[in-house]
């Protein structure tokens, strides 16, 4: 079975990122506006900003490596999300305000 993966960056309240992978996106993000993960709990993520869609897990993790382990520099984060249509965070975002209200 060909399941699909994801690799996301959160803005987070305190202006770091968040780096993660995952399976299922509308899930972990939900969970991470609701505050039920303890990695972004504290910073409270303010919105999805960029994901890409892996074809396995270990490719999923392996590209949050790159970001958590600094292999990626700042201005190429940066510019990566600059150029990214965050028309397809909309809907992701849009349970934010949901999320706290739960």
């Amino acid at each position: 079975m060909n399941r699909e993966y994801y690799f996301y960056i959160l803005q987070c309240s305190d202006g770091s990122k968040y780096y993660g992978h995952t399976n299922d996106l509308k899930r972990r993000i939900f969970s991470h506006f609701k505050g039920q993960v303890s990695s972004t709990k504290n910073k409270r993520p303010l919105r999805l900003v960029y994901f890409e869609k892996c074809d396995s897990r270990s490719v999923a993790f392996k590209r949050e490596m790159q970001f958590k382990n600094g292999r990626t520099r700042m201005k190429t984060i940066e510019k990566m999300i600059g150029s990214f249509s965050q028309e397809k965070c909309q809907g992701f975002n849009a349970q934010t305000a949901y999320a706290y209200d739960v």
